[in-house]
């Protein structure tokens, strides 16, 4: 019997018992038509415009009644049939209750687990995203449904990049590239509101409101005593323009979230929450944001308390109403918002601001149109969450992540085979926990490595080899005499979030204490060439596997979630192809002299400075951004361009510049969109697959300058698309490129520009010029 199938007859199982039952309780909702008292307000009138309706609701509110609703848990308002809400809800790779939003107490006592962000980045497919968005948007709507939420707002997705190897939290984000980061972003959102994949326009409510968080250029937690609520990150304009605010411009602009977060920390001296220019001239003015901006909790009280950018909690109060925030994660608005008005420093119209946004994305989430049993989502019911499709979507993106990143002599897949014996040894092979990273909730079921191989060879034994993932106390005598007696070893090792969590940076890239020396005598005790598993958020150097003959295949399955287990096993048996890709550089011990406090993205050659990710950064790597292999090959034909020169010196409104390197260039704003646009060009690529497995496959298109100037990327990625083979097949896949989109990057000022010259698209081990001429 295949695993898989074995996986559904368990969770037929469990499912039974965990959402058999149906709710008695019913979810909170105003304007109750039974109720006479508030069913002819305006406010519960579906036929007005949701502005008006929030600014009729507002209108009604005294002073007293407005202050609580500015923080996260907002009290009822019982004369006018207004339930409670709970704005704080986490939703990262699942529904969970890592926020007091969400109950796991009725009858939905689980939710699918979804492997952590940084694993299903690395499928770099757009769909898979979205599937996984729409899946978890409809167990929110059910936990709501069945009366187990508070709210419907969920504070996910985290699309900071992921800037330095040693950040805690990098494990809950796309990974290092803007674009990439950026189209999760995208498919995830449309995929949790209720939208379509293309992102037509929307009809009716929101499923549930995602928000997109931490706005902006947060990426360090704790690291050697610096903390996320002192630091201030200074960050260059170029920098912003290129690399930290790209995936929040396409969240909001293109994936039209409903909630942004605003960060801890500062940007340039000023508070990220307090910081007019960012909130309100660039997220709501210039990007056209239309929802709620909450705050991170607590990030309020920073302000006044630990920065000292206001003088009295009163003028921090006034300094985020002023930029733009909402809703306060904390109670600090509720402590001072009064005593910021009578004092006369908070105009109540301040007040009213925050709260018709956010009013208005309660009634977007149908939460003031009477009973939800009859509207939109009404009929989501428990049954839908841990279902039979959503557990198959979770193992798929599991399979999806994984990446080969060592396979010497066709190690894998390993021979099936009813007489071979197998060793599984490490730290993470059995430890379920470690599967779903952080902000998880209860997965439906687990299924760990350990559990999943024993179905693929009965003759398994097991030894963790450490006492912990800390392993400060190995067992390698017990796990070296395990290892001599059978035909194979599969290692788990790896960090879980003992190592590397939120408030919790790394100070080195490597295995933690002895599990190196783990897997050295293991690996020279073992019969054949060992097979290494990887199970961590974060890159590790591991330079001692990669050149190690003894180490012959090595597997990084990030935190796969609750079936990464099966994925991981059906991975090493050949059951499935791997075709991830590293969203991510894995960078050598030697990166860490570099102060994780620096956030300049480019490099310095004069003091040493190296940079950072693939698109900066001139130093060695252990594994680079986009790196993956597969048990099959594949190769590129690409069909001749469009076009290979573009004139973008047509326009009566563009003017002529010149840097500092004697390259011309333009500025795209002066260019406009209707040139851009009729300067499309179109490459197309016909990928084969050579080997002798179906297999999906990831093309990554490339753009890098001939001659480029100071500060320009190595390389950056433009686009990607995925494309499934079966074993001799080949598809076309194409790509349509707009010069201004694409061709174009900022310059010191952080003002976009396309530069004169030749540009080469690559693909793989190809390339092809564009000369563009300004």
């Amino acid at each position: 019997m295949k695993l898989r199938s074995l996986i559904f007859i368990n969770f037929v199982c469990i499912a039974v018992i965990l959402v058999g039952v149906e709710s008695t309780q019913s979810p909170p909702f105003a304007c109750d038509s039974s109720n006479p008292s508030t069913n002819s307000l305006p406010f519960c009138k579906t036929t007005l415009p949701i502005t008006d309706r929030a600014r009729d609701l507002v209108s009604r509110l005294t002073l007293d009644e407005k202050i609580p609703q500015l923080v996260n848990s907002a009290p009822a308002i019982p004369r006018l049939g207004i339930p409670a809400y709970e704005w704080w809800s986490e939703a990262l790779h699942g529904v969970a209750d890592a926020g007091p939003g969400i109950e796991f107490n009725g009858p939905i006592r689980s939710a699918t687990s979804f492997p952590q962000v940084i694993l299903t980045a690395a499928s770099f497919d757009v769909h898979l995203w979205y599937r996984i968005g729409k899946a978890i948007g409809v167990e929110a709507r059910a936990v709501y449904n069945a009366g187990q939420a508070k709210g419907m707002t969920f504070w996910a997705p985290n699309i900071n990049i992921f800037r330095d190897p040693r950040w805690g939290r990098g494990q809950e984000t796309p990974g290092e590239d803007p674009l990439v980061t950026g189209s999760y972003s995208v498919s995830y959102v449309r995929g949790v509101q209720g939208d379509c994949f293309q992102g037509s326009k929307r009809c009716g409510e929101l499923q549930a409101s995602a928000c997109c968080k931490h706005f902006t250029a947060y990426d360090l937690d704790d690291w050697k005593g610096i903390d996320r609520f002192k630091f201030d990150a200074r960050v260059t304009m170029q920098d912003l323009a290129d690399t930290f605010q790209p995936p929040f411009q396409k969240c909001i602009e293109e994936g039209r979230a409903s909630g942004i977060m605003c960060a801890y920390n500062r940007v340039n001296g000023i508070p990220s929450c307090a910081d007019f220019d960012l909130l309100t001239n660039t997220a709501r003015k210039k990007w056209n944001f239309e929802g709620y901006i909450t705050s991170d909790c607590d990030a309020v009280s920073l302000i006044h308390d630990s920065y000292g950018y206001a003088k009295t909690p009163e003028d921090a109060v006034v300094d985020v109403l002023k930029a733009g925030m909402d809703v306060n994660c904390g109670t600090y608005l509720l402590n001072h918002t009064k005593s910021a008005v009578v004092q006369e420093k908070l105009p109540v119209s301040q007040i009213d601001r925050a709260l018709q946004n956010l009013f208005a994305i309660r009634m977007r989430l149908g939460l003031f149109n009477g009973n939800p049993k009859g509207q939109q989502y009404g009929d989501i019911s428990p049954n839908q969450v841990c279902s039979a499709e959503h557990q198959t979507l979770a193992l798929d993106a599991a399979r999806d992540g994984i990446v080969l990143l060592k396979n010497s002599h066709r190690l894998l897949p390993l021979p099936k085979g009813s007489t071979m014996s197998l060793a599984v040894i490490g730290p993470n092979a059995n430890s379920p926990k470690t599967l779903i990273g952080n902000y998880a909730g209860p997965p439906c079921k687990f299924i760990t490595p350990l559990q999943a191989l024993q179905t693929y060879v009965k003759s398994t034994m097991y030894d963790p080899g450490c006492d912990s993932v800390a392993c400060s106390s190995p067992s390698i005598e017990k796990a070296v005499e395990i290892a001599r007696k059978v035909d194979y070893v599969v290692l788990v090792v790896g960090l879980d979030q003992t190592q590397e969590r939120e408030a919790h940076d790394r100070v080195d890239l490597m295995l933690p204490r002895q599990q190196q020396q783990l897997i050295t005598s293991v690996a020279n005790a073992a019969k054949k060439p060992v097979v290494l598993v990887l199970l961590c958020g974060g890159p590790v150097d591991v330079s001692f596997a990669k050149y190690s003959d003894k180490i012959g295949s090595i597997l990084w399955a990030g935190y796969p979630g609750g079936a990464g287990g099966a994925a991981i096993a059906e991975t090493i048996f050949g059951d499935h192809n791997p075709g991830g890709r590293l969203p991510i550089t894995w960078y050598p011990q030697d990166y860490t002299r570099i102060q994780m406090t620096d956030m300049r993205m480019r490099p310095e050659p004069k003091s040493g400075y190296p940079g950072r990710t693939y698109r900066f950064y001139t130093g060695e790597k252990v594994f680079e951004f986009g790196y993956g292999l597969s048990y099959s090959t594949y190769s590129y034909e690409t069909i001749p361009l469009t076009r290979n020169k573009l004139y973008l010196n047509q326009s009566s409104t563009s003017r002529l510049y010149e840097n500092s390197d004697s390259i011309r260039y333009t500025s795209v704003a002066e260019l406009g969109k209707e040139l851009c646009h009729s300067k499309n060009i179109t490459i197309s690529i016909s990928v084969k697959n050579d080997g002798e497995m179906a297999g999906k496959h990831s093309v990554l298109l490339f753009i890098r300058q001939l001659k480029p100037s100071a500060g320009s990327p190595i390389k950056r990625l433009v686009a990607f698309q995925n494309v499934n083979l079966k074993a001799g097949e080949s598809a076309d896949v194409g790509f349509l490129l707009n010069p201004c989109d694409h061709f174009s990057g900022p310059n010191k000022d952080g003002l976009m520009v396309v530069e004169e010259g030749t540009h080469l698209l690559v693909v793989g081990d190809q390339e092809h010029p564009v000369t563009i001429v300004v």
